[in-house]
């Protein structure tokens, strides 16, 4: 039998898996049929897979290259040798390797043992060079990558994210690669962006328009850069305890002060017959960089230019990287089924 992993078994800040029933259930009481399904702010993918179905339309799109090698491994049509996968996986997995790489002398000791930084940097390698020596092909690759990435999530030295590590002794753990659960079925119809949001909605148009921007000041550039330099393997100086890289061209405007000007043109240039908007309610609820950056009174004067707006909430227990409680924490979707607008044309044919 073969040992896979599902698409939301990542550690991810902002991860909906929690709140899938809510997303559900605010979709089957107020839309029930739909064709198409964008979720613009992907992440690692949970929202769009739950709804990925044989006769759907799937768009998702992430700006972190990290999180979009994940998405089209998993929820892209392009075909694999799933055989051959499996034996390249247990290749990697096998492989015994003693020399320092760039991955090991910039992240072994501080968020993975060195033995296992050194095996992480050598599988890296490997993939890569298949890759160039056309042994796989660009979906392979992807699927390989997705497996080192989800396997060493699982034993780094971390509280869930890469913004730091923990500083200990760190325990040699050992990490497995395995195969992602990809159904080629379901996928048919998928798009798969690496775009900025604000870029792609005034490309696309789609029933459901499922939006779940960064809420505060965390930058996911630095919360995951290491993954984000593991996939993109260019080995660019990194600087700091954290070993960051320069990751200034991609922050998001949304994790900034311009966060509501951001949000505005999106849902201005917005084509969809249907929007769902998640928001938490941590507006001067927690730490500074933890507050929301769209007021609930922008946030209902920008939806409401599109229709009537309805919100549904859950209590929810969010992952936070301190100990910090916030109380009466909720997360919410904000339900807009979008008016129609009479354009030029259409006057003109009735009169």
């Amino acid at each position: 039998m073969i040992d896979l992993f599902k698409i939301n078994q990542r550690r991810y800040l902002g991860n909906k898996t929690k709140v899938l029933d809510l997303i559900k259930q605010v979709i089957d009481e107020n839309v029930k049929n739909f064709y198409s399904f964008c979720d613009i702010f992907a992440g690692t993918g949970s929202v769009g897979a739950f709804f990925n179905e044989e006769n759907k339309k799937i768009i998702v799109n992430d700006f972190l290259y990290h999180n979009y090698v994940s998405l089209r491994a998993f929820l892209s049509d392009e075909k694999f040798d799933e055989k051959k996968i499996l034996k390249l996986i247990d290749e990697l997995n096998n492989l015994s390797v003693f020399e320092e790489n760039y991955f090991s002398i910039n992240f072994g000791d501080k968020y993975f043992c060195k033995k296992n930084a050194i095996k992480i940097g050598a599988i890296r390698k490997k993939i890569n060079n298949w890759f160039l020596e056309s042994k796989i092909n660009v979906k392979e690759k992807n699927i390989l990558l997705t497996s080192l990435i989800y396997a060493i999530d699982k034993i780094a030295n971390t509280v869930g994210h890469y913004d730091a590590y923990i500083k200990k002794e760190i325990k040699e753990k050992e990490f497995k690669l395995k195969m992602p659960d990809i159904d080629l079925k379901r996928n048919k119809n998928n798009e798969i962006y690496n775009m900025d949001a604000n870029t792609l909605i005034r490309e696309i148009e789609c029933d459901i328009l499922y939006i779940d921007p960064p809420y505060n000041s965390r930058q996911y550039s630095n919360m995951y850069h290491l993954l984000e330099n593991l996939a993109l393997w260019q080995k660019p100086e990194v600087k700091g305890v954290a070993g960051k890289f320069d990751t200034r061209r991609l922050k998001s405007g949304y994790n900034q002060k311009e966060a509501v000007k951001f949000f505005e043109d999106l849902i201005k240039n917005a084509k969809a017959k249907y929007i769902l908007f998640s928001y938490n309610n941590m507006k001067d609820k927690g730490h500074s960089r933890s507050n929301a950056r769209i007021s609930d009174e922008d946030i209902f004067r920008i939806l409401k230019q599109k229709g009537k707006v309805e919100v549904f909430e859950k209590e929810y227990r969010d992952f936070r990287s301190g100990k910090s409680e916030i109380n009466n924490h909720k997360e919410r979707v904000f339900f807009v089924e979008v008016k129609h607008i009479v354009g030029v044309m259409e006057l003109l044919l009735l009169e």
